[in-house]
């Protein structure tokens, strides 16, 4: 049998959540899929996190996914924790310039978090 990515995706988060965790720790869990299939994935998470009350820790580069579904937010570079607290702080006023320079790097000025 062969499966899509998304299809996969989907078959490694029910296989996770059999147990059903307090805690899923997903790493980069939408890098390899189309936007369509992303949004798909978030759907799913967001609907079982609704429904089971888990708590996700997301491991990505992925800002988007970040923004949609981050309650809290660290920031790493090379390492080390540059920046953590609020999303919704962080995305609206960000402190450290790493953490400027990703914004920027990623967010078109119409879409992007104040980042002066």
């Amino acid at each position: 049998h062969e499966f899509s990515g998304g299809q996969r995706q989907r078959i490694a988060i029910a296989r996770s959540i059999v147990l059903r965790p307090d805690l899923l720790i997903l790493d980069e869990p939408t890098s390899a899929l189309d936007m369509t299939i992303q949004a798909q994935v978030i759907d799913l998470l967001k609907k079982l996190q609704d429904r089971y009350g888990m708590t996700y820790m997301f491991i990505t580069h992925d800002l988007r996914v970040i923004r949609s579904m981050a309650d809290s937010l660290v920031v790493v570079r090379r390492g080390r924790i540059v920046e953590q607290g609020p999303a919704a702080e962080i995305f609206r006023d960000p402190q450290h310039p790493y953490t400027r320079r990703l914004f920027d790097a990623v967010f078109s000025d119409s879409e992007a978090p104040a980042c002066a």
